[in-house]
């Protein structure tokens, strides 16, 4: 296989300009780059990446770490992805399934200098484990953690959902049923202590209405379109997990002769894709998007020695018409 040295001896010029010419920096004339590329073609040569990212020091390689790949994994990933890929990064994406060996495997990569940077979006390793990794390289969370050597991109939920319930409340409704989703995270342990401090401020019962836990589907809505239905006693608003399972909800109500709003007000939580436009659906605004430009922030200002702001992030409440 051909390397720098012979193509530079064939096209009589320095392994530098045959460098400058492979990489497209530097100034080379237009006669000797000609000549130079006619070589490299020739000889099908390809530069030796890995060689590149010893002497840069720096793979160009991010890793994101997930549990499974939902709606907000996409959002997430999307906006990362393009923020790396405008300052020439590349990301590699490890679903884990909850498989705790994939998340050592992204670490000893990290450790290993194949990935400059780790993001876990969510994760089952202990957190003493990832920080111990922390010294081979950048870490970021998308979790709620206050770590000396792991950044964090979270926004507390609790003040999102408080914003939903707010206006419930403005509107008039009180009889509130809450549908959560993954229990083991903090953002649910966020909007339950927002509906109980809620409910604390009000005088409301907080165990008036059934609530649903662990849901997360669009059939999850679908279902709880019919639970609504068959009660006696029935939620006049129903505060949802994400847009995915308030359109569930909203799309088996109609079919099945519920009115929303008229019957039961529904409000979502994401409004980042089109689902909550589409159905012209009240929603929480939560800008994943920000979020993951934040982390490849936190990770480029690390690696590239910058020092360059993070962007404010704030929830937004969108009155639409299921309200």
């Amino acid at each position: 296989m051909a390397n720098i040295q012979d193509i530079a001896k064939l096209a009589g010029v320095s392994a530098a300009t045959v460098s400058r010419v492979v990489s497209g920096r530097g100034y080379v004339s237009d006669e000797t780059r000609a000549q130079v590329q006619k070589i490299v073609d020739q000889l099908d040569y390809a530069p030796n990446r890995n060689a590149v990212s010893l002497k840069k020091g720096k793979t160009m390689m991010l890793g994101i770490v997930a549990l499974t790949f939902d709606s907000s994994m996409g959002v997430f990933l999307r906006s990362f992805s393009m923020a790396a890929q405008s300052e020439g990064y590349n990301v590699t994406v490890f679903v884990t399934n909850g498989d705790q060996a994939r998340e050592l495997e992204a670490l000893e990569m990290l450790r290993h200098k194949q990935l400059d940077a780790l993001v876990f979006v969510l994760r089952v390793s202990p957190w003493d484990v990832i920080e111990g990794y922390a010294k081979y390289g950048p870490i970021v969370t998308w979790e709620r953690v206050e770590l000396q050597k792991v950044a964090s991109v979270f926004m507390d939920q609790y003040d999102g959902y408080m914003l939903g319930l707010e206006h419930l409340y403005t509107r008039g409704y009180r009889r509130i049923v809450n549908i959560y989703g993954r229990m083991s995270g903090k953002n649910t342990r966020g909007r339950m202590r927002a509906f109980a401090d809620f409910c604390e401020k009000y005088g409301l019962d907080a165990n008036e209405m059934e609530h649903f836990y662990n849901k997360g589907r669009i059939t999850h809505g679908e279902e709880i379109a019919h639970w609504w239905l068959a009660q006696d006693v029935k939620a006049d608003a129903i505060l949802c997990p994400t847009d995915y399972l308030a359109s569930g909800f909203i799309a088996e109500a109609r079919r099945i002769g519920i009115r929303v709003p008229e019957d039961v007000a529904v409000v979502g939580f994401d409004d980042t894709n089109n689902v909550a436009r589409l159905f012209d659906m009240t929603t929480i605004h939560y800008p994943i998007d920000l979020q993951a430009e934040n982390a490849f922030r936190i990770i480029s200002n690390r690696l590239d020695d910058k020092d360059e702001p993070l962007q404010e992030l704030e929830f937004r409440l969108v009155a639409r018409k299921t309200t």
